[in-house]
């Protein structure tokens, strides 16, 4: 959310939090730490994927760049922030180097310099909140994020050069290890799973009545009004996700998740305003329902949808339906919501005016493709955040070969950042294969699924 008032009934507002601003706020301190750092452990991860092993020929990849202030600038000016990653980076090169994988080194150095102000945060700090220490902690983690974001950028600009030089580029894998775990479960996680010594779970579910609770709904009347997935590879099956709050009271979220390599295989989420929220990582959903009203999938997660029904309500009056909201702000993160193979239609009597979704932020992306869908929707196919101005040119939103009654986009918005028609190379960036690599982690969990258009 952008503000905790913004966009009231139609925004992302969570009322809960709201009213319990200062009792929570060093958790809240802890979990954006928390999440800048699982940032980096990912920019880490594409690091490993940069290295060079053929250097002959090759010592430097920036044409024209024949010092160190020009290395750093050039690296630089593909970043969203070249002032910060110029300044940040020249001061700690003490080395003159001009070899970009050096240069992208430093500016991991830079984010890890960033996260430890941050973590040497007084305690007693928090006991005393005020709006100065608010304005300061803030700016610490604006900068953070900047920096996580110009290492990004260097990753992709590197990576893209040595596509073009044809220079493979190498990434270490982790390997079966005889004890059938899947390749991307970590050590640290095998020795978790191997030891007799398990956490301790918040709620333990069994019919039998040997845990605490007998059913899924009694659990989940225990830890809160909506589910929240998190850690790696969480798969859920037939199972039903619902936040009982009703219409008026607004956000109402039915799930979050923030599990990378999750699965949800036929599974329902019911509720009225942002039903389900893929907030990170690679998620894919199969067989699955999801029924709301505004921004009723939202988030910042690659998604991949498929086989799933769609299902839009009648929301309060005077309002109108946006089936996605998608969160995507840096051109190199890997985000978006890619809806395949669905059917798209009515739960109810819908009279409200319908759109395929809304650009949240400024790199949104949204893709529907080989879906069905109902002749509900309004033929604009998609509505601006602020109504009455375009999105940045920035988003990429698309559709490809979509049926139905709905299908229709000869009046479609006309966006600069919209395709109406997708080719079916810009399609394929969005299915599983492509998108989330699917291939590599799906198997695993013995869910269908189709890799490819």
């Amino acid at each position: 959310m952008d503000t905790i008032r913004s966009f009231k009934g139609y925004g992302k507002v969570d009322p809960v939090e709201e009213q319990a601003f200062r009792r929570k706020a060093r958790k809240r301190l802890i979990i954006l730490i928390i999440s800048i750092v699982l940032l980096l452990a990912i920019i880490i991860g594409a690091v490993v994927g940069t290295l060079i092993h053929n250097r002959n020929g090759n010592n430097s990849l920036v044409q024209g760049s024949n010092s160190s202030a020009q290395s750093i600038k050039a690296v630089c000016s593909q970043t969203l922030y070249p002032e910060s990653c110029y300044n940040n980076i020249s001061k700690i090169n003490k080395s003159n180097s001009t070899d970009p994988e050096e240069l992208l080194k430093l500016s991991l150095q830079v984010v890890f310099n960033s996260l430890s102000e941050l973590s040497s945060l007084p305690q007693n700090a928090l006991e005393e909140i005020n709006s100065t220490f608010f304005a300061d902690t803030k700016s610490r983690m604006q900068n953070s994020t900047e920096y996580a974001s110009n290492s990004l950028a260097i990753v992709s600009y590197i990576a893209g050069i040595l596509g073009k030089l044809n220079i493979p580029v190498h990434r270490k894998l982790l390997t079966e290890t005889g004890h059938d775990f899947p390749e991307w479960v970590s050590p640290n996680v095998r020795r978790l799973l191997q030891d007799s010594r398990r956490p301790t779970p918040n709620v333990t579910v069994a019919i039998d009545g040997t845990g605490d609770v007998k059913t899924i709904k009694e659990a989940m009347a225990k830890i809160g009004f909506y589910t929240s997935v998190t850690g790696k590879g969480f798969v859920a099956i037939d199972m039903g996700f619902k936040n009982t709050a009703g219409a008026v009271k607004h956000q109402a979220v039915a799930l979050r998740s923030s599990s990378d390599l999750s699965v949800f295989y036929k599974c329902s989420f019911d509720a009225f305003q942002d039903t389900l929220y893929p907030h990170s990582g690679r998620q894919f959903y199969r067989d699955c329902d999801v029924i709301g009203t505004v921004d009723f999938i939202f988030g910042s997660a690659a998604v991949v949808f498929q086989n799933c029904r769609i299902m839009p309500r009648q929301p309060l009056p005077n309002q109108f339906v946006t089936i996605t909201a998608q969160g995507k702000k840096d051109p190199n993160e890997n985000s978006g919501i890619s809806i395949q193979n669905c059917d798209i239609s009515a739960f109810d009597n819908l009279t409200a005016r319908t759109y395929l979704g809304r650009p949240w932020k400024k790199y949104s992306t949204t893709v529907i493709m080989q879906s069905t869908i109902g002749g509900f929707l309004n033929p604009l196919g998609w509505i601006s955040w602020v109504q009455g101005v375009d999105p940045p040119s920035t988003i990429f939103y698309g559709e490809y070969m979509n049926t139905g009654p709905g299908a229709g986009v000869d009046n479609r918005v006309k966006w600069a950042g919209y395709k109406p028609r997708l080719t079916s190379n810009d399609a394929s960036r969005f299915t599983v294969a492509s998108f989330i690599q699917g291939q590599r982690w799906l198997p695993q969990t013995n869910v269908l699924f189709d890799s490819t258009l």
